[in-house]
């Protein structure tokens, strides 16, 4: 999937669905073991919190969290902030980054990929295609990553894809970022602004004003528009 010199593996835990792979030097036969239960941690902080605070499910604004929240609440919650939606809209990401993470201790080169949204870390080029359902520009434009020694995320909301809530018609909103949840939430930002091609520039200035984002794409369409530190291929 992603080129030589790495290996794959799936981790399905209720929803949450992953397709990780990492560099051959650094995989052992335990590391999925560990990939899963850095899965099973994650949502079990996630489910014990939302006990606690039934609102952070269903919120679609911003929320404060209550006091010794674990870190992927947290996580999710600031991302939230900065992007202006529901802490929910950025849990795929945060999953995926914990995961990537943990990973991290072990291998050099990592990439999780969850329900669209990518944490990775390379030391080599990698080019991310964008799924754009029905568009006639899906899986023919994507993304150059460039191994800079740093951790990149990329995740996508769509109006016309998948069954994530949306209230945009993009068939992809693309954003970039350090750090996956803050990607995941912004994503979902920018494609609820998009309603037609006219929303393009306002929604890509709105999600590249987000402090923490490198840049961004939307597809609608045959069109296509794209803003900040990103390269298209």
């Amino acid at each position: 999937m992603w080129g030589k010199g790495l290996v794959s593996f799936p981790v399905c835990v209720k929803e949450t669905d992953l397709w990780i792979s990492v560099d051959e030097a650094g995989c052992t036969r335990s590391l999925p073991e560990v990939a899963l239960e850095l899965v099973h941690r994650s949502r079990s902080d996630l489910e014990r919190y939302i006990d606690r605070d039934p609102a952070f499910l269903h919120a679609l604004q911003p929320l404060p969290v209550l006091p010794h929240a674990p870190k992927i609440i947290r996580m999710m919650a600031s991302a939230a902030a900065r992007a202006g939606v529901g802490p929910m809209a950025a849990v795929a990401g945060a999953i995926a980054e914990l995961v990537g993470r943990g990973l991290l201790r072990t291998v050099r080169e990592v990439i999780v990929e969850n329900g669209g949204d990518i944490f990775l870390k390379t030391i080599h080029l990698r080019r991310v295609g964008i799924f754009a359902g029905r568009s006639p520009l899906s899986d023919r434009v994507g993304l150059l990553i460039r191994p800079d020694g740093r951790c990149c995320s990329i995740c996508t909301s769509s109006g016309t894809v998948g069954p994530s809530l949306s209230f945009g018609r993009a068939d992809a909103a693309v954003v970039v970022s350090r750090y996956a949840a803050l990607a995941d939430a912004a994503a979902t930002a920018l494609g609820n602004l998009v309603k037609d091609e006219s929303c393009f520039t306002p929604a890509l200035q709105f999600a590249c004003g987000i402090r923490g984002v490198l840049g961004a794409a939307v597809i609608l369409g045959d069109k296509l528009g794209a803003m900040g530190a990103i390269e298209l291929v």
